[in-house]
């Protein structure tokens, strides 16, 4: 929340700031230098001074009275030459000059204005300009009470600018807590919104998207679950009706295919109910977890596997000690990793397990040929296969991996692939211990 009020103040005021130098810059071009009125309101004491006693003595007593100025005045007034006065002026000041206007320089606290434009007060006036020095101007304390005005607008745009923030930061928090909900399985999680809220419209849409997902995947989980429940009655005529004919063949040719195909209704019979195992992963809504020994459920993995030439070894930490685990889920998925080493591994599998740092990890090492690094993360994806395997001379449905990552994303724990020290792939199972 404070970095969204934060970056909310700042752009606010950048924005009055370039508000006020545009303005500053808009009222200069239109009505003059709005620094300049107020440098005139300060030495108005001695303009009116000048144009009222100076300015009002007749020709020849017109000096004596800028005489007497002089003497009660702490402003310094000297005469200098009509071209020197032009000189130290820019050019947009020096028709004000010619005018016979008092052209006053803020910066350096003075004014110019011409003695005379006829040359009627004394021989050579019209060439002389008085200008008035030191005078009573103070720019700095005129910008002091603009800063202060500044800073008290700040101040005062703090607490709506806060209160805006706290009532969109809670808001957002809000959609962000449903996302995460969502994202990790919770189908039924929405946002409860008032409809005065200013993100309403927002979290709305978020809710409609949310329903439209939860009615697409469970219309996706019903048609995969209802399909292979389906698929298991043809396939179960089909093995009785291969059966029969196999009893009542007498050719060997006939025999041979008859195999073959048991063979293939037993490979689609294999991945009808991976299916059916996914489908139950992908429904899940929470564990049946209990206290596991990890030692003990890794035997048990080992157990299950099928006979393999590969020699499997064991480096397993004596600490391992017990987790929270559905222990039939974890066990199906370090089986299926040790089933995809046992394919791929040319000699050696390596199943490791370690415990520390309030986390638990199972790594399973082959010697195979591994994995390419821009395809570890694809073979989690259901039916995905790797080239050297299409031609589906190691087995498989592409679903094994897939139904691991899901089994350990239920225990709130990750899979991924590497490279192995073997040489081969490794999988990593990290789980909260």
């Amino acid at each position: 929340m404070n970095r969204i009020f934060f970056r909310f103040f700042v752009l606010v005021m950048l924005s009055i700031t370039a508000a006020t130098f545009v303005i500053y810059f808009a009222f200069s071009r239109l009505f003059g230098d709005p620094l300049e009125d107020i440098a005139r309101r300060q030495a108005a004491a001695q303009i009116f001074l000048l144009e009222q006693y100076v300015d009002e003595a007749p020709p020849d007593d017109w000096l004596t009275r800028l005489n007497n100025v002089r003497v009660v005045s702490s402003v310094r007034y000297d005469l200098i030459p009509l071209a020197e006065a032009r000189a130290a002026l820019p050019s947009g000041r020096r028709a004000q000059l010619d005018r016979g206007e008092i052209v006053l320089d803020p910066a350096s606290r003075s004014f110019y204005r011409r003695v005379d434009l006829e040359g009627e007060r004394y021989i050579g006036s019209h060439e002389e300009v008085l200008h008035a020095r030191n005078l009573p101007v103070d720019i700095g304390q005129a910008l002091k009470m603009e800063a202060l005005r500044y800073v008290i607008v700040a101040v005062a745009l703090l607490v709506p600018i806060a209160l805006w923030s706290r009532a969109h930061w809670q808001g957002l928090q809000s959609l962000s807590r449903v996302a995460d909900a969502f994202g990790s399985g919770k189908l039924t999680a929405r946002s409860q919104m008032k409809p005065s809220a200013s993100i309403y419209p927002l979290a709305e849409r978020i809710n409609h998207m949310a329903d439209r997902i939860e009615d697409l995947l469970e219309a996706q989980k019903s048609l995969l679950h209802s399909v292979s429940h389906e698929l298991r009655t043809p396939i179960a005529r089909l093995e009785f009706g291969l059966e029969l004919l196999d009893a009542r063949a007498k050719n060997p040719d006939l025999s041979k295919r008859v195999r073959a195909m048991e063979g293939d209704l037993r490979e689609l019979n294999s991945l009808v109910n991976e299916l059916l195992d996914m489908s139950k992963l992908d429904s899940a809504r929470k564990l049946q977890a209990e206290p596991v020994g990890l030692a003990a459920v890794l035997q048990e993995c080992t157990g299950m596997l099928p006979p393999s030439p590969h020699r499997l070894e064991y480096a397993l930490d004596a600490s391992l000690g017990e987790i929270e685990a559905d222990r039939r889920l974890l066990a199906r998925a370090v089986c299926n990793l040790l089933r995809n080493a046992q394919k791929y591994a040319s000699s050696r599998i390596l199943l490791a397990a370690s415990h520390s740092g309030g986390q638990a990890e199972i790594t399973v090492d082959d010697d195979g040929p591994g994995i390419p690094e821009e395809e570890r993360d694809r073979i989690f994806d259901p039916f995905y296969r790797l080239d050297r395997s299409r031609d589906r001379a190691t087995g498989g449905f592409g679903l094994g991996l897939s139904i691991a990552r899901k089994a350990v994303a239920l225990h709130g724990g990750t899979l991924h692939a590497t490279g192995s020290p073997l040489g081969g792939a490794r999988f990593v199972i990290t789980l909260p211990a």
